[in-house]
């Protein structure tokens, strides 16, 4: 069967990597999917030009007016993560401490398989390789992709460094992972057409994940969150962390760059943080973490951005906004478009009133199947780009060593609780901090939004290992390292009794700017309950010089009082989840503590504390 969908040129291309397992993964595609033809993707200019062009030609992306930017439109049911039928395949039943998806894997693996038979049929099957982190690294591991979407391989190869050259070095390993993904059958739009049979199917014993039925990027992409559960796992196996964070260079005294890396839940302003004005960026979503010569070195899996373009505009996000609206390659998705020109929500100007979007031909006041009105763009519309072309990219972004990372932050999304910046009393701590993370849910997955959820290290949907092995892993990480790693937890989103926000969106530079300073001793600050807080007077300097902003000690008051009550209330729930886990027990211990603590500040200063009593 091989013989009859590929040509000699391409089979040599195979043959050259000297990988039986690299076959034996493309014998079982054809042999399942039965393409009409196989093309090997390498690492050369002309075959990644090949998809770009392949993905314009079969429908699945349209040029736009500006050079180099296109748009790609899901199926209307096919917008976010489908977290209900992504699932683990098991052999036997784990005691994960936690809620996952999974089936068993003599049920899962037949069914998968049966949705993936044929779904090729009269399509190219498109066969990449690349490498997640920085080529030629201790980061790096390869990854095998084989799908029929062009917009799916297209977006790696802005995501994703490419590996096949890697793969020649790796005299035939078997040590990568290997991703199956088909569109399964497409409608006149060249959108997925069976969405109710989409499955996302992740074997973490084999390192292989089988995708059918999707297009939204982050379903079929396998490089992403699909690769990153595969690499958790990978990590607690040998030592080291596979982590939703971002990482960036924070500017601080001048010639200083301090690196942080951060892990926020989708649409909790992660993105906008790695992207700050003055800072640089070295990736925005996904970090391998690693102890070197006692110190925590971080790299960046990817080396593009697949962000959510609501609400960037260019006073709220200036350096996303300028990396999207100039030439360049960026792909848009589920956006409005009229005449050539992309639009979005909350994009700060006047939007069309009519134009194509991902329900088809758009009007205002259009209406669903179900009579809810049809927005002009998604909630979770995205795009993506090469973090190397951005202005603000890190002259480190590719370093093979990584970078020395000083502190890590944490941030949820929460409108009545935690103050906006907080330093952890000790490593500890800040463990405890980044596992009660809780945030309010999002159009970036489906189903129900408001809903404040428990998401432990902005993790809880990727992570590969039972809680507790996980939460004890993260406090053993610090083991060996010559200076304790300060830890961070912010939260951009507090609202007064009005519903109104008590922080603009540029405010998170100071919080960084602030925790840069104390990674280097540059700020004393107040110990609380909860951590240790700005001192007035050092935010308010911050404001002004880097902001040009009055802060007002009112400002501070309500930004930075401790509300007991809301904190304590946490610590409930918190305990009720953890106390059916069996945990560390350090982290417990740190739970007890953080309540205690709380308990005692109510006794002296009241539920709703002011810094000025500390």
């Amino acid at each position: 069967m091989l013989n009859n969908v590929i040509d000699q040129a391409n089979m040599k291309k195979l043959e050259a990597l000297n990988n039986e397992k690299v076959m034996a993964n493309l014998k079982l595609a054809v042999e399942l999917c039965k393409p009409a033809k196989v093309m090997v993707i390498t690492d050369a200019p002309e075959d990644i030009a090949y998809l770009r062009q392949l993905a314009v030609d079969n429908g699945e992306e349209k040029k736009l007016n500006m050079e180099g930017h296109t748009i790609h439109y899901d199926a209307m049911q096919d917008q976010a993560r489908d977290k209900a039928n992504t699932k683990y395949m098991l052999t036997e039943k784990v005691n994960w401490g936690m809620d996952i998806n999974y089936i068993m894997k003599e049920e899962g693996l037949p069914e998968v398989l049966s949705y993936l038979d044929g779904a090729m049929a009269g399509k190219e099957m498109l066969v990449t390789f690349f490498s997640l982190g920085p080529q030629n690294s201790d980061f790096a591991i390869g990854a095998m992709q084989i799908t029929d979407s062009s917009y799916v391989v297209h977006s790696e190869t802005i995501l994703y460094r490419t590996g096949y050259e890697q793969f020649k070095k790796m005299n035939g390993s078997k040590d990568f992972f290997f991703f199956l993904h088909s569109a399964g059958e497409l409608d006149e739009r060249n959108n997925t057409k069976n969405v109710d049979n989409r499955r996302i199917y992740i074997d973490l014993e084999e390192n292989r994940v089988f995708s059918v039925n999707n297009q939204y990027a982050g379903n079929s992409v396998g490089l992403k969150k699909l690769a990153f559960r595969l690499a958790i796992k990978k990590a607690h196996g040998e030592g080291w962390l596979a982590e939703h964070m971002f990482i960036m260079g924070v500017h601080g005294k001048p010639g200083r760059i301090t690196y942080f890396a951060g892990a926020f839940p989708s649409a909790c302003g992660k993105t906008s943080t790695a992207m700050i004005p003055g800072q640089t960026i070295v990736g925005d979503d996904i970090a391998y973490l690693k102890k070197v010569d006692g110190k925590i070195m971080s790299a960046n899996v990817e080396q593009g951005v697949f962000g959510i373009i609501r609400d960037v505009n260019a006073n709220d996000d200036p350096e996303i906004f300028a990396s999207i609206t100039t030439p360049r390659e960026v792909i848009f998705s589920n956006v409005l478009v009229k005449e050539g020109k992309p639009y979005w929500l909350g994009m700060g100007e006047e939007t069309p009133k009519d134009g194509e979007n991902f329900s088809g031909e758009w009007f205002e006041g259009k209406k669903d199947a179900k009579g809810n009105e049809i927005g002009l763009a998604h909630k979770n519309a995205r795009y993506t780009v090469r973090i190397s072309e951005l202005d603000n990219a890190d002259v480190l972004a590719d370093a093979p060593e990584g970078v020395e990372t000083k502190g890590l932050v944490f941030g949820g999304r929460d409108s009545d609780t935690t103050v906006p910046v907080a330093e952890a009393l000790d490593w500890a701590h800040g463990v405890m901090i980044g596992a009660t993370i809780e945030s309010e849910t999002t159009a970036a997955t489906l189903g129900a939004q408001g809903v404040r959820v428990f998401n432990p290290m902005a993790n809880l949907d990727f992570i590969a290992v039972p809680l507790g092995t996980y939460i004890q892993n993260y406090l053993d990480f610090q083991n060996g390292v010559e200076e304790e790693t300060k830890v961070y937890g912010t939260n951009y989103f507090l609202k007064d009794e009005n519903g109104k926000w008590y922080n603009g969106m540029l405010d998170k530079k100071i919080w960084m700017l602030w925790a840069e300073g104390r990674v280097h001793g540059d700020f004393e600050a107040l110990k609380t309950p909860v951590g240790f807080i700005p001192k007035y007077e050092d935010l308010k300097k911050l404001f002004k010089d880097n902001l040009d902003k009055n802060y007002t000690e009112e400002d501070y008051d309500q930004q930075f009082s401790i509300r007991v009550d809301k904190y304590l209330d946490k610590m409930e729930r918190m305990n009720t989840i953890y106390s059916k886990v069996d945990m560390p027990v350090e982290f417990m211990a740190e739970l007890e503590n953080q309540t205690k603590r709380l308990v005692e500040a109510k006794e002296v200063y009241g539920s709703v504390i002011c810094p000025c009593k500390f």
